[in-house]
């Protein structure tokens, strides 16, 4: 791979408030090298942003890669040859729109990890959990009332996000088989959910000593336990027994938010996906005993991200959108900043999204050693996060290790 520098960029990566100064980037064998005003290279391609946006390509921390329909039931009967291929679109899509990397959590497979990084169709990084998982009746139980059949196993379906596991020995069993199999952290159900048709938001999934079994599970090998969360009494159960990444946590309390700070959590809201659930779900097949139960989290969205910065919790950015839906992944950043600094909700899809995928330094950031994912921004995302919308509109070049995989005439 040649070498490339790219000249008169200002950065834009979360840590400040206003852009850098224009710095030059020297590129090499897909990792940055250099940084700095004074960078040249006789050899390298030279690429001159004319004191454009350069950014560290985003990271989603909350996606779900084989949820290609909106019935995420209906989704786990679909073969795994078609999920494959309508994945690898979703990813694409992802990519095109400056996402570099993507935190999957319940789904995704070690199979599609390898292919994204093989590359037949471009892909961000994939970090994943494997299956998530789910007591009987959980978030990830998709058989209704008057489904009495026994319960297949549904772990070992792509289109399936979960696999259920009940008691302490079957929870310890399923997250060593997801470590075996190359999960980077463990994801459980641990409160009611939307989309599934038995648990009401107000449901505690697992018994606290099955909580306390994933997370010694995790613990062990090196990483950690990631739990979906709506209601304050979930999210303190999931932080006493320590479950380290909060997922939405739409009903959170100021008195919570604070037990979790202190604990080191981090939360990880995804306040878009309730907002196109509730406008587009119906008409895309979400089910209605599902769309009932929208409004008891979407409303108080803005609320929850409002209480967590008071209590100086840590959020990474989120979306968790299915099917035709992943289209508005980017409307995050302008929801959040309906509240939030936009520094604040750029530095959630990049430098914190990386401690939260246990690689900071190496993304989510522009800087010697890092991989050189970077995306071009035509405008300053500082002043108008919604140039980071539209389907990549505004990103006229997007680099994935270094390997230019958008690019469209700068003037």
């Amino acid at each position: 791979m040649a070498a490339t520098l790219i000249t008169n960029a200002c950065i834009i990566d979360g840590t400040a408030d206003r852009p850098s100064d224009p710095v030059n980037v020297l590129i090499e064998g897909g990792t940055i090298r250099e940084v700095g005003a004074k960078v040249r290279s006789e050899k390298a391609r030279v690429i001159d942003l004319k004191r454009r946006t350069l950014m560290p390509g985003l990271i989603d921390a909350h996606v779900h890669v084989v949820a290609v329909s909106a019935n995420l039931g209906a989704n786990a009967e679909l073969p795994d040859s078609l999920v494959t291929a309508r994945s690898f679109k979703v990813m694409n899509a992802m990519l095109m729109r400056g996402f570099t990397t993507v935190r999957d959590v319940g789904g995704a497979d070690h199979g599609l990890e390898v292919a994204a990084e093989e590359g037949p169709i471009p892909a961000p990084r994939l970090v994943r959990s494997g299956k998530a998982l789910s007591q009987t009746g959980g978030h990830c139980d998709f058989r209704g009332r008057f489904n009495d059949r026994p319960a297949i196993q549904t772990g070992f379906r792509l289109g399936a996000l979960g696999r259920l596991c009940d008691g302490v020995a079957e929870v310890r069993k399923a997250a060593r088989e997801e470590i075996k199999q190359g999960a980077a952290f463990i994801k459980i159900m641990a409160n009611g959910g939307v989309a599934s048709p038995t648990d009401p938001i107000h449901f505690l999934g697992f018994a606290r000593e099955e909580i306390l079994a994933a997370v010694e599970e995790a613990k062990n090998a090196g990483t950690y336990v990631s739990a979906h969360l709506y209601t304050a009494e979930a999210i303190q159960r999931a932080v006493e027994c320590g479950v380290h990444s909060l997922e939405h946590c739409n009903l959170i309390t100021p008195e919570v938010a604070k037990l979790a700070a202190k604990a080191g959590a981090v939360a990880v809201p995804t306040l878009v996906t309730y907002e196109k659930l509730a406008s587009d779900g119906p008409k895309l097949g979400f089910p209605p005993e599902s769309v009932a139960k929208i409004d008891n989290v979407r409303l108080k969205g803005l609320e929850s991200l409002s209480i967590m910065k008071a209590a100086g919790l840590t959020m990474a950015y989120g979306s968790d959108l299915l099917g035709a839906m992943h289209a508005y992944q980017s409307e995050e950043f302008v929801i959040r900043g309906r509240v939030l600094p936009a520094h604040e909700v750029i530095a959630s899809a990049t430098h914190i999204a990386a401690k939260l995928c246990h690689m900071e330094g190496r993304i989510g950031v522009i800087a010697p050693g890092a991989h050189a994912d970077l995306v071009v921004v035509d405008g300053d995302p500082l002043k108008d996060l919604s140039l980071l919308t539209g389907q990549g509109r505004y990103m006229p070049l997007i680099m994935r290790g270094g390997a230019i995989v958008k690019r469209k005439a700068m003037n």
